[in-house]
């Protein structure tokens, strides 16, 4: 697979932009572990494999269990998750599959059951930057397997590439 565009040198003020989403969602307080999964379901929804591998790699490093990371895509059906991961994993899949049922209420009372209001809405926030990383990453063929993990105090200029 050969890249299309390298968007973030093309248009760094787009990458700036998608950037500081990244790092609201990454300072809201939402567990990180939370937003890896999150992450991680959106990427698999959209066939995303830059960002399944990305998100994979850095829910291992941040100590995700395996037995978990192979189950997500049947979260539904495995007892490796709390109440709070399964209302956000069934948020996940609504917001990215939004065509697909418009986000049903029994979905969103789920939800609201496991977060406030504020957290919800990061939650959303969360959910909306990933889909925008996949598109990019889809779109321009970012090459999957390059993601190296790497400590980070806060948000990479470029998630989706870094």
């Amino acid at each position: 697979m050969k890249p299309r565009i390298d968007y973030q040198t093309v248009a760094p003020e787009a990458l700036r932009a998608m950037s500081g989403l990244e790092r609201y969602v990454v300072g809201s307080g939402l567990e990180r572990s939370l937003l890896e999964l999150v992450k991680l379901r959106a990427s698999q929804l959209n066939g995303c494999a830059y960002c399944i591998d990305m998100h994979t790699k850095d829910a291992r490093a941040r100590g995700e269990s395996e037995q978990r990371l192979y189950a997500l895509s049947a979260w539904a059906e495995t007892p490796f998750y709390s109440d709070r991961e399964r209302a956000a994993l069934a948020w996940t899949e609504a917001v990215t599959l939004i065509a697909d049922g418009h986000a049903p209420n029994e979905v969103y009372e789920r939800a609201r059951q496991q977060f406030s209001e504020k957290e919800l809405v990061d939650l959303t926030m969360a959910i909306i930057a990933i889909n925008g990383w996949n598109r990019l990453a889809i779109g321009f063929r970012t090459v999957p397997g390059t993601y190296q993990v790497r400590q980070r105090e806060q948000a990479p200029a470029d998630p989706a590439r870094s």
